[in-house]
C-alpha cells in the first residue's frame, strides 16, 4: 500500500522511518510547509516528495499519516474523509474540545476510519495490564497510578501553544488509564506547580502536576507528571486489584535508581527519550493503523476517544486554576 504523510517535523520524520520499515507499506509520499524538510524526509526513505496536501491526496495513496501541527489537524481529517481515504492523526484531534466535537459531527457517518495517535495502547506491557484487568486476575480494582515525567521541558515556542501540561503531556495518561481500566472518569482534582523553566511560568502553565482521577466504580486513579525529571524520560503504570498488583514500565531502563543497600535494579541505561521509550509502540500502532487502512480492523483508537482524553485534560487545567473538584459533566455542558 502507500501512504502519504503531512507534516515531517521530529514526529512526523519518525513516522516515515517506521513506515519504511514495515512489509505492508511499498512506498511513501511526503509533504511539509517547509520544502528542506520534504526533501529531506523523501531523500532518507525513498519517498515521492510533493508540495501540498492536496498533491499527496492526487499521488493515488491509500491511507494518510498526519502528523502537521496541531490547527491543521481539522482541516487535514477532513480532507481524508472527503477522499475516502483511512487517515491516522497524532492526537489531539483539534485545539479544543469544541472543535474537535464539530470535527466529530462531520465524520460521523462517512464510512471512513480515523485513528488517533495514543501509542501507549499498543506498548506491549499496557496490553498486558489491560488483559489481566479484562481477565479479573487482578480482582476488583482500587488504586491506578500513571507517571510521566520528561527529562527536560520543551522550548518556550513550544509551550505557547501546547495547551498546557494536562492537554500536552498529562492526556496520555488520562487516555491510557480509561484504556486500560475500561472505566471512564467522573471527577478530577487536579494541582501543580512551578519548579524551574521560567518560560513555562510566564505562559501561565505549570511544570510539575499531579491530578487524581475518580473512575465511574470508585477506583481512584493518580495521575503524576513533570516537564524535569533529569535522570531520563519515566513513564510507568501500576494496577492494584484486591487479588494482585501489576505494574508497567519497571524494567532495566527506567530512570529511577535505588538506594537500598546491595540493590542493583535497574541495571540498564535510562530511557532519555520517549521515542527510545515507546519505539516499539510506534511500530505497533502503525502496524495497527496498515490493518485499518487494508480494511481487516476498525479504528482502535477513535476520534470519540480523543475526546474524552481531552475532556479530562480541560477538568483538570479548570481544576488547577480554581482550586477545586470538577467533575466530567460540567466539562461536557
Amino acid at each position: 500500500m502507500r501512504i502519504g504523510i503531512m507534516g515531517l517535523g521530529r514526529i512526523g520524520a519518525f513516522h516515515a522511518a517506521t513506515l519504511s520499515g514495515l512489509d505492508a507499506v511499498d512506498s511513501l509520499v511526503v509533504t511539509d510547509p517547509v520544502a528542506a524538510a520534504t526533501t529531506s524526509v523523501a531523500e532518507r526513505f525513498g519517498a515521492k516528495a510533493v508540495d501540498s496536501p492536496e498533491a499527496v491526496f492526487a499521488a493515488g495513496v491509500d491511507g494518510v499519516v498526519i502528523a502537521a501541527a496541531t490547527d491543521a489537524h481539522p482541516e487535514l481529517i477532513l480532507a481524508a474523509v472527503k477522499a475516502g481515504v483511512p487517515v491516522f492523526c497524532e492526537k489531539p484531534v483539534a485545539r479544543t474540545v469544541e472543535e474537535s466535537l464539530e470535527l466529530l459531527r462531520a465524520v460521523e457517518g462517512s464510512g471512513v476510519e480515523v485513528q488517533i495517535g495514543y501509542n501507549r495502547r499498543f506498548d506491549a506491557g499496557c496490553v498486558a495490564a489491560r488483559r489481566a484487568v479484562l481477565s479479573g486476575e487482578l480482582g476488583k480494582l482500587h488504586t491506578v497510578r500513571s507517571t510521566t515525567l520528561d527529562p527536560a521541558p520543551p522550548p518556550a515556542a513550544y509551550i505557547a501553544v501546547s495547551g498546557g501540561i494536562f492537554r500536552d503531556c498529562s492526556v496520555h495518561d488520562f487516555d491510557i488509564v480509561r484504556w486500560v481500566t475500561g472505566r471512564e472518569v467522573v471527577e478530577v482534582y487536579a494541582t501543580g506547580g512551578n519548579r524551574g523553566a521560567d518560560h513555562i511560568r510566564e505562559a501561565g502553565d505549570v511544570d510539575t502536576a499531579s491530578s487524581l482521577l475518580t473512575l465511574d466504580d470508585g477506583t481512584i486513579a493518580v495521575i503524576s507528571n513533570s516537564r524535569h525529571n533529569a535522570r531520563g524520560h519515566d513513564v510507568r503504570l501500576e494496577l492494584h486489584g484486591m487479588k494482585d498488583s501489576i505494574a508497567v514500565g519497571l524494567e532495566d531502563g527506567l530512570p529511577l535508581r535505588s538506594v537500598e543497600p546491595g540493590a542493583t535494579f535497574p541495571a540498564g541505561t535510562p530511557h532519555d527519550f520517549f521515542m527510545d521509550r515507546f519505539a516499539d509502540a510506534y511500530r505497533a500502532e502503525l502496524t495497527a493503523f496498515t490493518e485499518v487502512v487494508a480494511g481487516s480492523a476498525p479504528s482502535p483508537c477513535t476520534v470519540a476517544d480523543g475526546i474524552e482524553a481531552s475532556r479530562i485534560a480541560d477538568a483538570c487545567t479548570l481544576s488547577l486554576h480554581e482550586h477545586r473538584p470538577v467533575r466530567l459533566d460540567e466539562v461536557r455542558k
